[in-house]
C-alpha cells in the first residue's frame, strides 16, 4: 500500500509554494492548515479526506491529528474515526476577543444601545470577503437570532459588510471580487462589483446603512462605521430588526441610536473627526501648494 505523495516531494513542493521563507516552520504551518480545513461546511473530517485536501501522506496526517487531539485542538466525533474542532480552539478564540480593545470597549456600548431600542445589537469586523461577529447583545425577549459571536457572513451581501467595505476604492473592490457576478442571496443583493461600489459610495456619503431585506427578506439592518485613531473603518456597529419594513419615524430613531453608539465607540478608540475649520485649512494648504508648484515655486 502506498501513501500519497512521498513526504520529501510534498515538503519540497510546499516549500516552493510558500516562497521558501526561511523563517517558516513547515510542521507548524501544516498543522495550522489542517485546522483551517474545519468549518461550518466541514464540521467533521477524517484522515483520508484531510490527506487528500492537504496533499500530505496519511502517516503525517495521523501524527498531526494525534498531536492536535492530545492538546485539545481536535476531538473525536461521536467515537468515530472523524474529528471535529476541540475546546482549545474555542478558548483561543475567546482569548483573542477579550484581548481586543474593540470588543472590550464596545460591549458596554452595544449593551446600552440594546437596552434602549430593544433589538439585538452587534459589532462585526471584516476578514477578507466575510464579516465576523465579535460582540453581540440580545434583549430579554422571545425574539431569536441565528447569528452569534464567531458567525461569518458574506460582506457584499450584508449591510454590515457594506459599512466595512467603505474604505476600498473600485480597483480594490475588483481585486477582492474578481468574478464577473457576485453571489445573490436576495433580489436586493448587488450583482456586480460596480453595483456594490455604487451602494458603498452612497452609504459613505450618508454615514450609515439602512437596508430592508438586503441579506434576508424578513430582516432590516441599520449599521454605522466604527473608526480608529487613524480614521480607518475597523468595525461596523449595527442592529437587526425582525421585520420586512420599519416605519419612517421609528427608523429615524434607530438610525440616530446606532450612529451615536458607533461614534461613541470610535471616540473610545481615539478617533477624532476633523472639524470644518480643519478641513478648510487643509484644503487651503493644498490649493496653495498646487499654486506654487504650477508657478514653479519651491516647496
Amino acid at each position: 500500500m502506498t501513501d500519497t505523495p512521498s513526504s520529501g516531494n510534498a515538503e519540497s513542493a510546499e516549500s516552493a509554494d510558500n516562497g521558501a521563507d526561511k523563517y517558516m516552520v513547515p510542521a507548524l504551518e501544516r498543522g495550522l492548515r489542517l485546522l483551517q480545513e474545519f468549518g461550518r461546511g466541514n464540521a467533521t473530517l477524517g484522515a483520508p479526506e484531510l490527506a487528500r485536501r492537504l496533499q500530505l501522506p496519511r502517516a503525517t496526517i495521523f501524527r498531526m491529528l494525534n498531536t492536535l487531539e492530545a492538546m485539545g485542538f481536535l476531538q473525536r466525533a461521536d467515537g468515530s474515526n472523524d474529528y471535529r474542532l476541540g475546546l482549545s480552539v474555542l478558548r483561543l478564540g475567546f482569548e483573542f476577543l477579550s484581548s481586543m480593545d474593540l470588543t472590550e470597549l464596545g460591549q458596554p456600548v452595544i449593551a446600552r444601545l440594546c437596552g434602549e431600542i430593544r433589538y439585538p445589537c452587534n459589532i462585526v469586523v471584516r476578514d477578507g470577503r466575510s464579516i465576523v461577529y465579535v460582540a453581540k447583545v440580545t434583549p430579554p425577549t422571545p425574539l431569536t437570532s441565528s447569528v452569534r459571536v464567531g458567525t461569518r457572513l458574506p460582506a457584499h451581501a450584508t449591510a454590515l459588510g457594506r459599512v466595512l467595505l467603505a474604505d476600498l476604492s473600485l480597483p480594490e473592490l475588483r481585486t477582492l471580487y474578481p468574478e464577473e457576478h457576485l453571489e445573490a442571496h436576495t433580489p436586493k443583493t448587488p450583482r456586480t462589483v460596480l453595483d456594490l461600489f455604487n451602494l458603498v459610495e452612497a452609504d459613505r456619503e450618508r454615514g450609515h446603512v439602512f437596508s430592508e431585506g438586503f441579506y434576508e427578506s424578513s430582516i432590516c439592518t441599520i449599521a454605522a462605521p466604527v473608526r480608529d485613531h487613524s480614521g480607518r473603518v475597523v468595525a461596523a456597529l449595527g442592529t437587526t430588526v425582525p421585520a420586512p419594513h420599519v416605519e419612517e419615524g421609528r427608523a429615524e430613531t434607530l438610525i440616530a441610536g446606532v450612529c451615536d453608539a458607533a461614534a461613541e465607540l470610535s471616540e473610545l478608540l481615539n478617533y477624532r473627526p476633523q472639524t470644518q475649520t480643519q478641513t478648510q485649512t487643509q484644503t487651503a494648504q493644498l490649493l496653495s501648494l498646487n499654486s506654487r508648484r504650477a508657478g514653479g515655486g519651491h516647496v
